[in-house]
Order: C-alpha cells, then structure tokens, then sequence
C-alpha cells in the first residue's frame, strides 16, 4: 500500500532548480533508500516533506490526503518524523526526559516523575534496550542515542521515518543494532525513507532504491534487481559504454616520496590508510561522496587531527595535529565549500589574497599596503581573475573568479603541498579550463598536488595516480593505463569480498 505520494515536486533557489518534477513514492511497510551526490537535491526533498521549505510546486499526499506542511512541528503532527546524523536531542537531559520531552505525564500541574520514567522503559522495551532512564543521554553511545532518537520520532510522528545518515558515526556492531530496530519499525508498517553514502548498507537493509541527480529522479528501481554498477552509473550520470575516455597526463618519470602518510586514520572520519606523494606529483582521490575523499584530506591538514599512524617528509617526522602545523610544512588547503571555508565575502580581493600569509607572518608585522597590492595584481595576471580592481569584494565576483582568489592565496604562501577538494565545482567551462592547466603549470613548477573530484575525466586528465576510496576506505590505488573512467567505477562499485579492482 502506498503511504506517501509526490507528484512533480519543484523547488526553485535563486539561480538553481532543486528539485524539478521529482516523483516519490513510500509504501508502508518498507525500507526506501534515497540516494544521489552532492546536489542531487536529497537535502531540499526532505525539507519540502518535513516542512523546513516551503514546495514551489507539485502535489504531497499522505495516506490519500494532500498534506502542505508549514514546520517540523506541523509535519510531525502529520505522522512525518526525521533523525539526523547529528542526534538532535539533548545530552544534558535524561533519558526519559528526552523521549518525552514536551509529553511528559502531569500529576496535579506538575510532571509526574515517576510515570515518566515507566513510560521511557515501555518505550524502550519496544526497542529491546534496558536502560537506566534516569541517565543523561549523553553518557550513552552514539549508537543508542540514535535509536533513542527513533523512538521519540516514531512516538511523535508514527507513520513515516526519514533517517539522513543516521549510521554516519557508527561502528559495524552499532550499525547493526540501529538495522534490527529499523528492520522492526518496518515490521510494524512505518514506511521509511533511508539516507545513505554507504552503498553496502543501501542493499543489506533497504527494498527499493530511488536516485536523485541534479535535482530529477533518475531511476526507482527494487534493491534485489539493481547491481552496483548500474546503481553507481545513475549516480555519477554516465554509462560505460558512453564513457570518454582521456589517457593520463605524460609520465613524468617516478619520483621519490616527497611525504609519507602511513596507517593514518580517525574513528568515525576514514579508515587507517598509508599514501605516498612524490615531488611534483598529482594523486587524484575517486570515490562516491561520503566515501571518505574529504575526510582523508582534512585529516592530513589537521582539520580532524589523526587518531593513528605517522606523517614525515624527507627530513623526518612530522606533527600534523592542526591546520597551523601543517601550514608551517608546508601545506595548503582549498576546501569543496568555497563560499564558508574559503572566501571571506565581505573582504576585498587584495585583503583576501594577502589573508594567509599575514596570519602566517603575524599580525603584529603587516605586510606593507604597496605589498599587498603588488601580490592582489600578480595573481589577477596570472590567474587571469576578472574584477574590476583588487578592491572589489571578493563576494561580488563569479564562482569561478573566488575559486581563483582562494588559489591565489595559497600561491602567495607558496606551499609545497597543496590539497583541492573539488576545484572546479560549480564554476563555468572557462574557468574550469583555467584551473586544470593552473595545476598542470603548478606541477611542472614542482608543487605536488592532492586532487579531490567528482569528475572523473578531471581526474584521469590531471593525475599520475588515482587511489580510490568506498565506504571511509582506500579500496584501490591506479597508475598510467589503468587510470580510466571504467577502472574508477568498477572499483568504486566492487562489493568489499571482491576486491578493489
């Protein structure tokens, strides 16, 4: 029986479509998994359902009955619950407390703590948890937060569960706990709406599959009929057989490790990992998003400082516990989210460039104003940056032109190493082509380069190697002739008993 139906929902953003004519069904009864990267419009799907956006157009009916749901609250109301990979509750308050907070039992006025604290346990017995109630939440694991969490939105809602990532943080013994209660609740009749980057999870627990991709449903399809390849070809939005392949750039010749990484890791980010980089030398990261491409990144730059392993370079150890530390070896970061990790909109485009390396050199010696502005107008040459004068606030300028000033500012610091996480995101075909033969002139300069995309022919065209990760893993590592778009999706797509590729 369907429970949720979508019909044609569209949702406009100045200068982007979210979502356009997207179609969604929900039966009761099942395990729904909606996927797509980043974009695809999974987020802005689950706010026009839950109340957070208000929908542009379409229709969304709820047991046969239109439903245009205001707030969260309102949605709840309806029978909609959602759990987020940040539990949302409060780890200060206990147990019980958080399970009904808002519907706590009253006795003459005031809350009735001892029928509070029965009506927690018979809740949680539904859930097969014994737990002492009277313990704040936030002594308990992430696993059982999350099923705590379950329970008061099913208790508040009760007919639809979205869960967006709800497995994020988890081990495999918790993942496994949080999929007996959700296999239960499914038992039971709720229809539930699985969010997921981990594609082992997608087909061990859901029965149908739906894919988002630049704000359209590609593909519904029953999870038992659908192969991991095909289900990878939706996402990314080719087909092998459509593939253009591109030969990797020229072989430089090997290069002696420049910096080794070797059983580096953090619980919860990416999985204990060892990588090599050369001087002057392009590694590519491949992977579906969540996959761990970013978080390898950020624990090299000391964003998530490493739980394990080593860093060195070619005159011994290395302490990579912070960004400062990894700035004063030498690296330099360009993160995906340009716009609040990179630019500072409000500042100028000289102030902008100079920002790094006056932090770097301290705020108590300035760099001299006509310093700043000879460094803004090299990098406007050399960048070929289009602005009106370095004065001009950064925010004021096209995507492709802030990628390019947040590249001029670690230019200007002249890192050796220097990590893009996604640089031509969201940037025109002109810029996009800048930057690629940017990194091809920075390599032949000698900088080594660490090279995080979606698009695989960016990929093939600008790395020597390519290691691929799936599920917070570095699952394969291609050099020269295996570098292409097939071998890429084929070890993106191999179930871990497999192999990588």
């Amino acid at each position: 029986m369907t429970l949720l139906t979508v019909r044609s929902l569209t949702k406009v953003f100045p200068g982007t479509k979210a979502l356009d004519g997207v179609d969604f069904d929900l039966r009761a009864g099942e395990i729904h998994a909606l996927l797509g990267e980043n974009g695809a419009g999974k987020s802005t799907l689950i706010k026009c359902l839950t109340g957070a956006y208000a929908r542009d157009a379409g229709t969304v009916t709820l047991d046969g009955r239109p439903i245009a749901p205001r707030s969260t609250v309102e949605a709840q109301d309806l029978g909609i619950g959602t759990v987020y990979q940040e539990v949302n509750l409060l780890p200060n308050l206990t147990v019980a407390q958080n399970l009904l907070f808002g519907r706590e039992p009253r006795r003459f006025g005031l809350i009735d703590s001892r029928a509070l604290r029965r009506q927690a346990r018979e809740v949680l017995t539904q859930y097969g948890l014994d737990l002492n109630v009277d313990r704040d939440l936030g002594s308990y694991s992430v696993a059982i937060q999350q099923i705590v969490a379950i329970a008061r939105a099913v208790a508040l809602s009760g007919k639809v569960l979205i869960l967006d990532e709800p497995t994020a943080s988890l081990d495999a013994r918790e993942v496994g706990m949080v999929f007996e209660v959700v296999r239960g609740l499914r038992d039971r009749g709720l229809g539930i709406v699985f969010v997921s980057h981990f594609l082992d999870q997608v087909f061990a627990l859901t029965d149908r599959i739906t894919v988002l991709r630049n704000g359209r449903r590609i593909v519904t399809e029953d999870t038992a009929a659908l192969d991991r390849m095909r289900l990878i070809e939706h996402m990314l939005g080719r087909a092998l057989e459509d593939e253009v392949m591109h030969s990797p750039p020229p072989a430089r010749g090997p290069r002696a490790p420049m910096l080794r990484f070797a059983g580096m890791g953090r619980r919860g980010a990416v999985e204990p990992f060892d990588l090599a980089v050369g001087q002057g030398e392009v590694v590519g990261l491949a992977g579906l998003l969540g996959s761990g491409r970013t978080e390898t990144a950020e624990t090299i730059f000391g964003l998530r400082p490493a739980q394990t392993g080593s860093a060195a370079d070619e005159n011994g150890p290395l302490r990579l516990a912070s960004p400062r530390a990894a700035i004063a070896a030498g690296f330099g970061f360009a993160p995906e989210d340009r716009k609040t990790d990179g630019i500072v909109a409000d500042l100028t485009l000289r102030e902008n460039v100079v920002l790094g390396l006056q932090a770097r050199r301290g705020w108590m010696r300035p760099i001299p104003r006509a310093e700043q502005n000879r460094l803004a107008e090299d990098y406007i040459k050399r960048l070929d940056i289009r602005t009106s004068g370095r004065e001009k606030p950064v925010g004021e300028l096209s995507g492709g032109n802030q990628q390019k000033v947040v590249l001029a500012r670690w230019l200007a610091m002249n890192p050796r190493f220097l990590i893009l996480d996604e640089p031509t995101r969201g940037i025109d075909v002109g810029a996009h082509a800048e930057i690629l033969h940017l990194i091809h002139d920075l390599v032949e300069r000698g900088m080594s380069l660490l090279v995080i995309s979606s698009e695989l022919d960016e990929l093939i065209a600008v790395s020597d190697r390519v290691i691929v990760l799936r599920d917070r893993r570095h699952v394969a590592e291609l050099t020269g002739a295996e570098i292409s778009g097939e071998t890429i999706m084929r070890a993106i797509a191999a179930a871990p008993a497999e192999g990588a590729a």
